[in-house]
């Protein structure tokens, strides 16, 4: 195990915790009447160690990385996409892009590597691992510096968002055959069944998902070796997903909160939480993707998702959009009037 992984997480400061829930306690409402938004300020203020915690500074790193599974037919879209996608983010076309600019937060995009490299691009941090991934059906999908290369690009991404005075950090992803990925490494990591999480993806059909089930029941056969998490994520995963996890896990080393978006980054946190216990609570899990699998994986994080609007995008898209409400319940937290000084009488 490298290094930076031996470093133990952050632990909350619960003393922070204690005093947000002793305000929330005095605030002009009944106890508890605001559901869940007094449990994401008291948590936020545990994590952000002050009693009246903001999200108003929000980083956000989407990684691309193509995948050498793409040749089995498991996307509904071709292997190009994921370079051509790039240049989308950066003109400002793609769902986080638009999302991040309502949000004024900071969108950066690494690419990690694709079969249909763009170039240069500006606004895109060109980051290059390889063009793609092996073929996870038949062989690894990753070397081991392969695989440290993608974890130290997420550890240099949450460390631009730290120097940047990051309060949230959200990690998102783009790369065809990506689900494909995450449902075998998945799969691996919570023992189970290709047929339960393996799912539509992109858009594909009965037949297709099924084609992407056996694809993953041989990957699983193929590596059955794999019982140590780092070499599940090896065998298993992407660029992108290798990054997100190393990205999640140096989030928590620092004590910045992460909004984890979904199936993609879910199963990335999966991993994450895999090698290092104690980072689990750093992570705040934004909405319940419509992807098959996601519902299994949020399970076996124990994790209440804010939202459920059947997405199914990526990209942090769904996160994006679960940042108002944590913004809301940061500013209900810290802006209304206690009983004493709205000269209101307590129950």
């Amino acid at each position: 195990m490298k290094r930076w992984m031996t470093v133990p997480c952050r632990v909350p400061d619960h003393a922070a915790a204690a005093a947000a829930a002793e305000r929330q306690d005095t605030l002009t409402k009944p106890p508890g009447s605001l559901g869940r938004l007094e449990a994401l300020a008291i948590q936020l203020a545990s994590l952000q160690s002050r009693k009246r915690p903001r999200v108003d500074r929000v980083h956000i790193s989407v990684f691309a990385g193509d995948h050498g599974v793409a040749a089995e037919g498991i996307s509904a879209f071709p292997q190009a996409v994921t370079g051509e996608m790039l240049r989308n983010f950066a003109n400002g076309g793609a769902a986080i892009a638009v999302l991040a600019r309502e949000l004024g937060a900071t969108l950066e995009v690494v690419n990690l590597g694709t079969v249909n490299d763009p170039g240069e691009i500006p606004g895109v941090r060109r980051e290059i691992i390889a063009p793609s991934t092996a073929n996870l059906r038949h062989v690894p999908a990753m070397t081991d510096d392969e695989l440290d290369a993608a974890f130290d690009a997420g550890i240099r991404s949450v460390a631009r968002a730290t120097a940047d005075g990051a309060e949230l950090y959200i990690g998102g992803d783009m790369g065809i055959g990506n689900t494909t990925a995450a449902s075998a490494l998945a799969c691996a990591l919570l023992g189970e069944k290709p047929d339960v999480l393996a799912g539509p993806g992109t858009g594909l059909d009965k037949q297709g998902v099924a084609r992407k089930a056996q694809v993953i029941t041989d990957a699983l056969c193929a590596h059955a070796s794999a019982i140590a998490p780092r070499e599940m994520l090896r065998h298993y995963g992407g660029f992108e997903i290798a990054a997100l996890t190393g990205a999640f896990v140096a989030a928590a080393q620092c004590g910045l909160p992460v909004l984890v978006d979904g199936f993609i980054a879910s199963t990335a946190a999966l991993a994450a939480v895999a090698l290092r216990p104690d980072a689990r609570p750093w992570m705040i899990f934004a909405h319940r993707s419509h992807e098959r699998g996601h519902g299994r994986v949020l399970d076996a994080l124990q994790a209440s998702p804010l939202l459920d609007l059947h997405m199914r995008l990526g990209e942090a898209s769904g996160a994006a959009v679960a940042v108002p409400l944590l913004r809301m319940a940061c500013t209900l937290h810290g802006s209304m009037a206690t009983f004493a000084e709205a000269g209101v009488s307590e129950a």
